[in-house]
């Protein structure tokens, strides 16, 4: 088994900047208002693991980060600037997480696939 480590700032850069070759009309215009350049935040539950987790935008009360351990993206609430509120292990792309949100902001409701942390088996 091979040991988790976190992913990189410059490989973290190199999704940011295949998923921006993909948005075009409203979604690039949502996407340029809400990234930002990223910063790493905790989330309580995981808050030690690989020094917190990249959030890549910020829009209202809700953040786009990328959750390495999953390897994917995911939305959260937030209520304190820099801690995430609620562990997703949702493995979206980049695209989805954000059409997701644009969605949410342009028709209301609430956010529908999250995929909720780690159950034990046991």
């Amino acid at each position: 088994m091979t040991e988790w480590k976190p992913i990189s700032e410059s490989e973290l850069y190199d999704q940011i900047q295949k998923t921006e070759t993909d948005l075009n009309g409203e979604l690039w215009n949502f996407w340029q208002l809400i990234k930002i350049d990223p910063v790493k935040w905790t989330e309580k539950e995981y808050r030690d693991e690989g020094g917190g987790f990249w959030v890549v935008a910020i829009c209202g009360t809700k953040v786009i980060w990328f959750n390495d351990i999953e390897d994917g993206f995911n939305i959260s609430d937030y209520k304190t600037y820099g801690e995430i509120d609620g562990y997703y292990c949702n493995q979206d792309e980049l695209s989805w997480s954000v059409t997701r949100l644009f969605d949410l902001v342009r028709f209301g409701g609430n956010i529908i696939g999250q995929a909720g942390p780690p159950q034990n088996l046991t």
